[in-house]
């Protein structure tokens, strides 16, 4: 949620910095803006409501340009979505800025500020970094010197990036909780949010860390810790070669994802298992030495990638005899909580932002985590850079905002990471050839499934009318019921529940009719004759069902079920099989539904705020 882009450089930044927000429009966002240093050392900001295009559109026609600039596009936190609001904001004309995250004391401070005559001209708690750095440069010598003594006052998380007229030549940025890296280039530097941005002017790249300030001109770039300390942080080289502009042939990004899932998979397992068992030193150089005293696994995540953990943990505790739980990250962070013995807390987050995720973490550490481990698909991120051992899921930059091929490699990285950890509590050789087998037919096994999608995009018709709809799942396909429910309600807008199939009769069964389609997975596994007994309890009240199900699965269908068949897999990776078919029901859907498919409503990309 949220982008930042800013650059200080020898040519005119305007169409850099419009080039880069269009490069995260994928975060989500409701309006934009963009403030440059006139030659003549004045500010000058243009912002607009809606895309980046209305912005781009509003900069042609006023001709704003220079070699500094910042620029913003802005998920409503604070305030509504006006002109007023958006980013960047200025105090008295000498103090320009952009923000992300939230600033918790940003009343208090607004009342102090007010009392010494600030105006305040929006409802947002970033206007109050801007008053505050514009009153603290009073009594400093530098814009640099104000910003450290200003973010000494803020509580909350902060991404920022500002410039005064005052020293036209320079930008200075701080950042605590919400990411920031620096792009470095020959002559001249910038600075955003997310890689992604910078890719047409540089590939090298400074992961700041958190407390850091830097004041970054054409030539130089002056990093300094929490406590005012200069520092050196390591340059980065960028492997990313996804081209966010790019939908190939698809009509939206959401499906060309999903077509990219056997790919992405393929190179979330390369160099990663052989004909044996998972090759473990992937995790890092003393992945085996960490994992081996392990006896418990504590899951940490939000949204999409809860789900993954949730299959996770069946996984865990059935196939390598580990203990397992697993918590949503708001939840955790805020309640006190047990820590078993020799505990291993494992974050999985696509970004490696996610702002909950990244504050469990750091709180496991201080209450007694024994190590560390990440699942992510961000390299350099912090929540990697945090954690002592990481799994990078290798599914390359994901634009929808619905998570497609990010779920799918967290879940083959999450079983890879249950043979790893199973070798040491003694699974035995042939289950773990059995696992690394299964995982080895994946790719070819969801290409199989994707040439389900004409089929499901006809059966999609038939939720066109539809508000409501049940998921339902048993064992480790509960999440997976779960994660269709989720893609439902972010795409379509149609409301979604998923329940264990076994809890229908403890109230579910109460909203069964013929307006409520019934969704079920349904792999031919222990648990299918069991399922079968729940399908049997919806039909009986008027229900209509849709049953994804496994060919030997012998569902037979009729006018009140509609069976599709998924190819036979061994039941270890059916969980992420079966995640395909439902990707696919919620694209359609959409599609009927006519939503912005790869931009759903109210809702961002990387939740970096809380």
């Amino acid at each position: 949620m949220c982008g930042i882009v800013g650059g200080v450089a020898e040519r005119h930044i305007v169409n850099i910095l419009l080039e880069g927000l269009k490069r995260l429009e994928y975060r989500g966002y409701d309006s934009a803006g963009v403030a440059l240093m006139e030659s003549d050392g004045s500010l000058k900001r243009e912002r607009e409501i809606g895309k980046v295009k209305n912005l781009a559109e509003a900069v042609a026609k006023s001709k704003v340009n220079g070699t500094v600039g910042i620029a913003h596009t802005r998920w409503a936190t604070h305030g509504g979505v006006t002109k007023e609001n958006a980013h960047p904001h200025m105090s008295n004309n000498d103090i320009a800025l952009v923000h992300n995250g939230i600033i918790e004391n940003h009343e208090v401070l607004r009342t102090e500020l007010q009392a010494k005559g600030y105006e305040f001209l929006s409802a947002t708690d970033t206007e109050v970094i801007a008053h505050l750095v514009h009153e603290n440069r009073k009594s400093t010598d530098t814009l640099l010197a104000a910003v450290q003594k200003s973010v000494k006052q803020l509580d909350g998380a902060y991404g920022t990036v500002m410039m005064e007229p005052a020293n036209p030549d320079r930008i200075v940025v701080a950042r605590s909780g919400s990411p920031l890296v620096i792009g470095v280039g020959i002559g001249e530097n910038f600075v955003a949010s997310d890689q992604l941005a910078l890719l047409p002017v540089t590939r090298q790249f400074i992961f700041l860390e958190e407390g850091d300030v830097a004041e970054i001109t054409r030539d130089e770039i002056n990093i300094f810790d929490a406590d005012g300390n200069a520092v050196e942080r390591e340059i980065n080289e960028s492997t990313v070669t996804h081209d966010a502009g790019d939908k190939g042939e698809y009509r939206h990004y959401m499906m060309k994802e999903i077509h990219e899932q056997p790919a992405a998979v393929r190179n979330t397992l390369l160099n990663r298992i052989n004909a044996d068992t998972v090759i473990e030193e992937y995790l890092g150089e003393n992945a085996a030495e960490i994992l081996q005293g392990i006896d418990h696994v504590q899951i940490i995540a939000c949204g999409t990638s809860y789900h993954s953990g949730m299959v996770a943990r069946y996984w865990l505790e059935s196939l390598a005899n580990v203990s397992c739980n697993i918590e949503i990250a708001s939840e955790f962070r805020y309640r006190k909580s047990f820590v078993p013995a020799n505990s291993l807390i494992v974050t999985i987050s696509q970004s490696g932002e996610t702002a909950d995720t990244l504050a469990a973490l750091r709180l496991a550490k201080e209450i007694g985590y024994k190590a560390s481990l990440s699942v992510c698909n961000v390299p350099g991120s912090s929540l990697v850079r945090e954690s002592d051992l990481a799994v990078m899921t290798n599914a390359g930059a994901e634009i929808g905002v619905a998570s497609t091929k990010a779920f799918t490699t967290q879940l083959v990285a999450l079983l890879m990471l249950t043979v790893a950890l199973g070798k040491q509590k003694g699974m035995t050789a042939e289950l773990q050839k059995e696992i690394v087998t299964a995982l080895a037919t994946l790719p070819n096994k969801l290409e199989e499934t994707l040439t389900m999608a004409e089929g499901i995009e006809k059966l999609a018709e038939e939720f066109a009318d539809k508000q409501h709809s049940l998921f339902l799942g048993r064992g480790e396909q509960y999440p997976i019921a779960m994660e269709g429910a989720l893609k439902l309600k972010e795409i379509s807008y149609i409301h979604a529940e998923a329940y264990a199939a076994g809890e229908l009769k403890h109230g579910p069964l109460a909203l069964i009719d013929a307006e409520m389609p019934i969704i079920v997975v349904a792999p031919n596994n222990d648990l299918l004759e069991k399922l079968k007994s729940n399908v049997e309890e919806v039909r009986a009240r008027g229900g209509i069902l849709y049953v994804f199900a496994d060919k030997d699965a012998r569902f037979k269908g009729d006018d009140t079920m509609r069976v599709m068949e998924v190819p036979h897999v061994d039941p270890i990776i059916a969980p992420i099989v079966y995640t395909i078919p439902l990707q696919l029901l919620s694209y359609y859907v959409a599609i009927i539904k006519g939503t912005d498919v790869d931009q759903p409503r109210n809702l961002a990309k990387s939740v970096t705020v809380e």
